[in-house]
């Protein structure tokens, strides 16, 4: 990076923008950065960068990507935002609370909130599914004095998670590589189950939540805080269009398959007979999260570190203009479920 020698300019408008028809297009977004990044490395990124996947790729396809994304966007994240890779809570009125002093209070009140919206107050076992570098469970460990395990594609997101957990001192916590869909625990070890925002990865929504179900202990508590697209209105069979092909276009960069609707995850626990099912809809209160994560990967630091990571960082990072667009809009929504098992299942 010290032989950057010309003019970068990171351009954050069209490039991931839908087409005029679409009504998404919004307003045009430029940044032009005063310093460069050589052509010849940009063509390297671009060599080295997997094969993109669509939200039709087939599951061990989908796997993979997942888990190179994560592996090569994870220091990034770190190095910008620390040990949280999820959404922070901003409140949306002086009634809901004092407006976090960081960001990163921000992700710590997303998980605070979430446990109380949830009603949880003891903890003897968690489960963090899909638990990037263990920030979540961590957290929830020092607060109930628990035990824990957390899953994640992603090796270097276990190896990390584990490494932080050991110079945390935490004990009785400990992070593997596994796929959500097929998890590696026996039925009713976990009082918790915990996914904070790794739904939106899982291509069967019925199998994820019923992994959950099944690694929950009789009474215990399922929580799923997930991106979903809206609920469609009645006489409606599917989203529009131009609401698609957004999803699409995230889709690719963030290697999900088909996005669902809050009620569809509803539906499916209540077949799995999920009790005291609660759902809520936090998509203000996270609003403000997307323009604090574009203006940190526009700073100098933050491009330095897109280009070393990789064009699938860098593909990541100039749709998340079209998240932001897509949540104004009403198309995506940030929602949260929860329920107990029954003593009997």
């Amino acid at each position: 990076m010290s032989n950057m020698s010309c003019t970068l300019r990171a351009q954050v408008s069209r490039s991931a923008s839908l087409p005029i028809k679409s009504g998404f297009h919004g307003s045009r977004y430029r940044v032009q950065v005063a310093r460069n990044f050589p052509q010849r490395q940009l063509h390297q990124c671009r060599a080295r960068a997997p094969q993109r996947v669509t939200c039709a790729t087939a599951p061990s396809q989908l796997n993979e990507g997942i888990a190179n994304f994560y592996d090569e966007s994870s220091e990034l994240w770190e190095n910008m935002w620390g040990e949280h890779m999820h959404h922070g809570y901003y409140p949306v009125d002086e009634d809901d609370g004092e407006y976090p002093a960081s960001n990163q209070a921000a992700q710590v009140e997303m998980i605070t909130r979430t446990l109380d919206w949830a009603g949880v107050t003891e903890v003897d076992n968690v489960l963090d599914v899909g638990c990037g570098i263990g920030g979540s469970s961590r957290f929830i460990c020092k607060k109930y004095r628990s035990a824990g395990k957390g899953i994640t594609l992603s090796p270097k997101q276990a190896s990390r998670a584990n490494a932080i957990t050991f110079e945390q001192g935490i004990p009785d916590l400990s992070y593997q590589v596994a796929d959500a869909l097929n998890q590696p625990f026996e039925d009713g070890t976990f009082d918790l189950v915990w996914s904070m925002e790794s739904g939106e990865h899982m291509p069967d929504k019925k199998k994820f939540v019923g992994e959950l179900f099944r690694t929950c202990k009789p009474g215990g508590r399922v929580i799923i805080v997930t991106w979903c697209h809206r609920m469609l209105e009645d006489g409606e069979e599917a989203l529009g269009e131009d609401e698609q092909s957004l999803l699409d276009r995230i889709c690719d960069a963030y290697y999900l398959p088909a996005w669902c609707s809050i009620g569809d995850y509803k539906e499916i626990a209540e077949d799995l007979g999920l009790q005291d099912i609660k759902i809520d809809d936090w998509t203000a209160e996270v609003q403000p999260f997307w323009g604090a994560v574009i203006r940190t990967a526009l700073t100098m630091e933050g491009i330095k570190g897109l280009f070393k990571a990789g064009m699938t960082t860098i593909r990541g990072a100039l749709v998340m203009p079209l998240m932001s667009q897509g949540m104004k809009k009403g198309t995506i929504k940030f929602n949260l479920i929860t329920g107990v098992k029954p003593m009997d299942k």
